[in-house]
């Protein structure tokens, strides 16, 4: 296939070239008078699967050919190499767990404890990246670390912990180390008996040190070559010169090909073009090349800038999306994916943000465009990874209403029979749950409930596998697997039916079951662990997995990862995220060793990632047809554009006379033809604003009772009685009732209630020790929060001292008579269906039969203006004394009515009988609801609300913010 050479052979080809194509038509090319089998002798060493699967695609599309024997150069154990089998990576991370949660007991300030495995995988990643770079710890241990802080010191020694493993005797190498191995065998096979047939290796840049070595050595055999891909042909060799430093160069697309130029003592017009082929855009080609010019060098664009091509040409296929946000970037992208479908032209989104690529899912699921996507789904964000996790929680705290319920309405939670049934009992329970405000719910309460609903059975299963306690203590990770498998399974077979193949059925189900699988083949090297730290090895391990969707994908439809633009094969290339931080990536944090010691000890450097991204960038933006897409915001904060689309648009602005600004703009008219399709398709449709509501029911089902709270809302919002009274409609309470105003106000209720009970049976018992002994049992009894039972404790203990010398004060007009407490009342209004009724918080009598009457309020009380027109709950009650509305009360007169504040300042607030009487109360009262009972009579929505602020719970309801109060109400007539 090759002349004899005395130089090495490395071949190119530059950006935007079909790689893959290119690859085969050269190899044809070069055998073009070779019988056919000389094609099945020749050697192609890959550095990808998929660059392997498009090559066997591109063979089977013929001609008919024998085909080469396609390998990779991360497997070379095919090759008749003698190598010992690899440990597995799960096993070396779970070892590695231990040591770090060794590490982390001793030094807690390292890291937090949810990052135990995290770190076991960068340590992991740490140890294959020093095998294969072939950088021993004895050399990490000789730095010169002076300068250094105590973090070293830490990392060291555990550095040294895991030294064993770079032992090469041992039986069970690391990937790291068996690539190396395999490295090895093969450099020592070449050099003793140099293979006859060809060897090229194809698409590698060379980045890794195992991988170097193995091109070096391809380049001098006898038939070796290497092809590869994105070769800069349009960079002058002065540039080429200065990239040989790895702290300048490193992100630079090129940088990887410079090194390998001077490791093999060439230069780089010795790099020969693989094939004949053009590039798509040559003079796109030379724009992109004097854009991404090392910054030592971007002097060069003002030389070199004006004898580029026109650039109106060289970016006639290239368009530029500005979005406002990802949103609307990743519609403009669905858009320009669907009409590629339409139009039969085969297109690719390509970005590192994840997110990107979902919204462009969920966008083309509209259309019933399903890409394939080469990533798949994270196992844990799959229906059968979301139930795992869920139930790994429930061994570390104690069961939570809202932890009850995401697992109950799961839909893999009773799957095995009855499901309609258990559905059905899930929502009566959430129901009772949030009526009753059940944060924890305990076996006694479910039970008690059970009974009521006759729904014992369903009870039971759910006490037997939810209601259990946290586990506390330390067991072997076989023994956590065992239990949660065996909950989740029970969980998933549901009350009646022992069947839990459902969770396991579908494709993610069976992904899900060989992880498990795997975990519990290694769990006798995970040790010991507590539950937090179960669920958090447990769900990292989940997320390093992969789920390919088992549905057809579009055949001309595709989203690929950043590496996957070397293999081309598409019309259309969107390049998606190009925003500093998502595409380059930032590098990640190292917690063992900073970018110098790196590069000191002859690891690879941080910007290692940002050149490869940048190369992978070159390539792909010299497709045909390209998209640059990205959003000016993200989550509300402004973006930068990625430095290499910066670069391009500076360069573009500064080169008028190549038409520049002018190609600028009409790539960005472009897309903002796109943007304006996607704002278009996101538009809503007009819809009249709904007028300010004010309903008029039939007389008939107008409500027949208020409580005297009630009358409140009827003034200020008679919408909101309209909602409750006539249409039935409650709010539902929060699933996890936060320890509210509301809350707090019903427990100090109890507590003052109780302390006065205590009181009236031992008047002894009127003092400060025995208030707070009442609100330290009633809290311990009903909040289960420990901070706010703290908290109340304390608010209750600061006005302690004033409550009960006012009481005494209080009970002083009340002898010889005890005080009535929650006393019943109700008063029947005379010639209309409707009644009063109301309970009284407290009502005392003097010993002429006279009342007082006493509301307790743990916010602010309402002033006497408020009492007096809206706030009319003690007024009422008053009248209700005065005529006879209390249970077993037969008060002649009401002297005094007084709201109890018990807030940061207490205090008592009278209502204002001395400026109106109750007759007249009762009589504004009763003409208020004669109104309401009149044909006409509509509920208008906040009426008076307090403030323009206040909050109603039929808000919603009433649309309101589709009005304002100013707006005159509409009636509208019901029937």
């Amino acid at each position: 296939m090759f002349e004899p050479s005395s130089s090495p052979r490395l071949f190119g080809l530059a950006p935007g070239v079909d790689f893959p194509e290119a690859l085969v038509r050269g190899l044809r090319d070069r055998l073009t008078g070779q019988p056919p089998e000389a094609m099945a002798r020749v050697e192609l060493i890959v550095n990808t699967h998929r660059m392997r699967r498009r090559l066997r695609e591109i063979f089977d599309a013929g001609p008919p050919s024998f085909l080469p024997r396609i390998r990779l150069l991360t497997d070379l154990s095919d090759v008749g190499l003698i190598l010992p089998e690899p440990v597995s990576p799960l096993r070396r991370r779970l070892e590695l767990v231990q040591l770090v949660s060794t590490l982390l007991e001793r030094q807690p300030d390292l890291a937090p404890r949810s990052a135990l495995y995290d770190l076991a995988d960068s340590l992991a990643g740490l140890m294959d990246e020093m095998q294969i770079e072939n950088v021993p710890p004895d050399r990490i241990e000789a730095l010169d670390v002076s300068d250094q802080s105590g973090h070293w010191e830490r990392a060291l020694t555990f550095l040294r912990i895991v030294q064993r493993y770079f032992d090469l005797s041992d039986e069970t190498p690391d990937a790291g180390a068996l690539q190396r191995i395999a490295v090895e065998q093969t450099l020592a096979r070449w050099a003793e008996n140099p293979p006859r047939h060809p060897v090229i290796i194809a698409g590698s840049t060379g980045s890794r040190r195992t991988t170097a070595q193995l091109i070096h050595a391809a380049t001098r055999l006898p038939q070796g070559a290497v092809v590869v891909p994105g070769y800069d042909f349009d960079m002058p060799e002065t540039v080429w010169d200065k990239l040989t430093d790895s702290l300048t160069g490193e992100d630079h697309p090129q940088f990887r090909f410079a090194a390998m130029l001077a490791a093999l003592d060439l230069r780089p017009d010795d790099v020969l073009p693989w094939t004949g082929q053009n590039p798509p855009n040559a003079g796109r080609n030379s724009l992109i090349s004097l854009a991404l010019r090392p910054a030592p060098v971007t002097s060069q664009w003002l030389t070199e800038g004006p004898k580029l091509p026109l650039l109106d040409a060289a970016t006639a296929e290239l368009t530029l999306v500005e979005a406002q946000s990802s949103r609307e970037e990743a519609l403009a992208i669905a858009l320009r994916l669907r009409q590629a479908a339409e139009d039969g032209q085969t297109a690719a989104l390509i970005t590192p943000d994840r997110m990107l690529s979902r919204q462009v899912t969920a966008a083309l699921d509209r259309w019933n465009i399903l890409p394939d996507d080469s990533a798949g789904i994270p196992p844990q964000l799959t229906p059968p990874g979301r139930f795992l996790r869920h139930v790994a929680a429930l061994f570390q705290q104690d069961l939570t209403a809202e932890a009850l319920l995401t697992l109950l309405k799961h839909p893999l939670t009773h799957t095995g029979a009855g499901r309609s049934d258990h559905l059905r009992h899930t929502r009566d329970l959430e129901l009772y749950i949030r009526r009753n405000g059940i944060p924890y719910p305990t076996a006694e309460v479910l039970t008690a409930w059970g009974e009521t609903t006759e729904n014992t059975g369903w009870i039971d299963w759910i006490i037997t596998v939810f209601v259990q306690p946290p586990e506390a203590g330390e067991i072997p990770l076989g023994e956590w697997l065992s239990l949660h498998v065996k909950r989740a399974e029970s969980i998933a077979a549901g009350s009646l039916s022992d069947d839990a193949s459902e969770l396991w059925a579908q494709n993610a189900g069976r992904a899900v079951k060989d992880i498990v699988a795997d975990l519990q083949r290694e769990a006798a090297h995970g040790g010991t662990m507590g539950a937090r730290d179960y669920g958090d090895v447990f769900g990292a391990v989940l997320a390093r997995g992969e789920v390919r969707n088992p549905d057809t994908p579009h055949p001309h439809i595709r989203i690929w990862g950043t590496i996957e633009a070397r293999i081309m094969g598409a019309d259309l290339l969107i390049l998606g995220g190009l925003n500093e931080g998502s595409w380059p990536e930032m590098p990640g944090a190292d917690p063992w060793l900073n970018r110098k010691l790196r590069h000191d000890a002859g690891l690879l450097l941080p910007e290692r990632r940002i050149g490869l991204s940048a190369h992978d960038f070159q390539q792909a933006v010299a497709a045909p047809e390209v998209w640059l897409t990205r959003s000016i915001k993200s989550d509300d904060a402004e973006t930068v554009p990625s430095r290499w689309v910066n670069r391009m648009m500076n360069l573009m602005r500064g080169l008028p006379d190549r038409n520049g600004p002018a190609a600028l703009d009409a790539m960005k008219q472009r897309g903002a033809h796109w943007l304006a399709m996607a704002r278009a398709v996101e538009a809503p449709e007009p819809a009249p604003s709904a007028p300010r509501p004010s309903p008029v029911p039939p007389v008939a089902t107008r409500p027949t009772q208020l409580s005297v709270t009630e009358i409140k809302r009827l003034i200020r919002d008679p919408y909101a009685i309209y909602a409750k009274h006539i249409l039935k409609l409650y709010p539902l309470n929060p699933l996890q009732r936060a320890p509210d105003a509301l809350m707090r106000g019903i427990v100090v209720h109890e507590v003052m209630e109780q302390f006065l009970r205590d009181v009236i049976d031992d008047p002894a018992l009127l003092t400060t020790d025995h208030l707070l002994a009442v609100t330290r049992q009633i809290i311990a009894r009903d909040i289960p929060f420990p901070t706010m039972r703290h908290l109340w404790q304390s608010r209750v203990a600061r006005i302690a001292d004033w409550f009960v010398a006012s009481e005494i004060i209080r009970q002083s007009h009340a002898l010889p008579h005890p005080a009535r407490i929650e006393i019943k009342g109700r008063v029947p209004l005379p010639g209309l269906n409707f009644a009063l009724v109301g309970k009284a918080d407290r009502i005392d009598l003097d010993a002429n039969g006279n009342a007082y009457i006493y509301d307790y309020k743990t916010g602010n009380a309402p002033g006497k203006s408020e009492q007096k027109y809206f706030d009319k709950q003690l007024l009422l009650e008053a009248a209700m004394v005065e005529n006879q509305g209390f249970e077993g009360l037969s008060a002649r007169h009401t002297i005094r009515a007084a709201y109890i504040a018990l807030g940061t300042s207490p205090a008592e607030v009278d209502a204002p009988l001395d400026d109106t009487t109750t007759a007249k109360v009762w009589e504004e009262f009763q003409s208020l609801i004669r109104e309401y009972f009149e044909p006409d009579k509509g509920y208008t929505a906040r009426r008076a609300m307090l403030k323009e602020g206040d909050v109603s719970d039929y808000d919603q309801l009433a649309r309101f913010g589709e009005w304002d109060v100013s707006q005159l109400p509409v009636r509208e007539v019901l029937e």
